[in-house]
């Protein structure tokens, strides 16, 4: 055992484990096996498996596609979006929903901001179970349901997970916004009722995000806030992004609807300046 009374002990240790691989962990250079026809090595950005309980952020250029893939059938990518380079600009989850006319995420919608800009669209949407009505856990109802939340703990919560994420680009709580949560879904009844759509599902569902600015994604991988289950129960996430063209004008999605349209224009004058 090493300690740090035993510095050069403890210093060799740490160097012999050079090249261990987990099974949750960011691979640096960046390296897929499995990346889509066309896409060179060159092109990759960011190869990440994000550990049950664990967080993941990137910055990603516009034009970069993000693909996530629930390796297991149990993840819950809880998901804000900040523009890169004036992160006051985010994820407006409330705007996604009524520009949209539609509150159910899938292939072809967008992720919006409070400027009325696309931060992402759906190019691929192989789960087609997402929520945008219940945002993500809080220690408080961690702490309820399993008798702990708190973000050392073996039940953390996606919340707390969301400000370790921004922290790492110089932001605080107050910059924690309402999210958006991928592969769990939920569906409202007529008479109003919440209906979550938890799973497990299938291992291997996937989804491509398209990146319509620069913008900086936190992804917490915790189970969804209305996981019936009495157990914290979450599974492996991995997350592939590489270049990719900006969405040129004669792009399906962009001219999809006339609110749609107007969004991506918002973004086009916003990059004329």
């Amino acid at each position: 055992m090493t300690t740090l009374a035993n510095p050069t002990a403890a210093r060799d240790h740490a160097r012999a484990m050079a090249g261990t691989v987990v099974d949750a962990m960011p691979v640096l250079p960046p390296v897929a096996d499995d990346l889509p026809d066309g896409v060179s090595a060159d092109a990759l950005l960011w190869e990440e498996t994000i550990a049950p309980g664990g967080y993941a952020t990137r910055r990603l250029p516009r034009g970069a596609r993000l693909r996530l893939i629930d390796l297991k059938g149990d993840a819950c990518a809880s998901l804000l979006i900040f523009n890169a380079e004036m992160p006051t600009e985010r994820l407006n989850v409330a705007d996604t929903v009524k520009v949209q006319w539609n509150a159910y995420l899938g292939a072809g919608k967008l992720l919006l901001s409070d400027m009325g800009r696309v931060l992402m669209s759906f190019l691929e949407d192989g789960a087609e179970t997402h929520d945008t009505f219940c945002g993500t856990s809080n220690p408080a109802s961690n702490a309820a349901k399993y008798g702990t939340g708190t973000n050392s703990g073996p039940t953390p919560s996606g919340r707390d997970r969301f400000l370790l994420g921004v922290a790492k680009h110089g932001l605080q709580r107050r910059d924690v916004h309402p999210c958006v949560n991928l592969f769990k879904g939920t569906r409202i009844e007529s008479d109003g009722t919440i209906v979550p759509q938890i799973g497990p599902f299938e291992p291997g569902r996937r989804l491509v995000l398209r990146a319509e600015m620069d913008v900086i994604v936190v992804i917490a991988n915790c189970p969804h806030i209305l996981d019936p289950r009495d157990q914290w129960t979450v599974t492996p996430l991995r997350a592939t992004a590489w270049r990719g063209p900006v969405t040129p004008a004669a792009d399906p999605i962009r001219n999809a609807t006339p609110e749609g349209l107007r969004a991506f224009e918002n973004v086009e004058d916003y990059f004329r300046r």
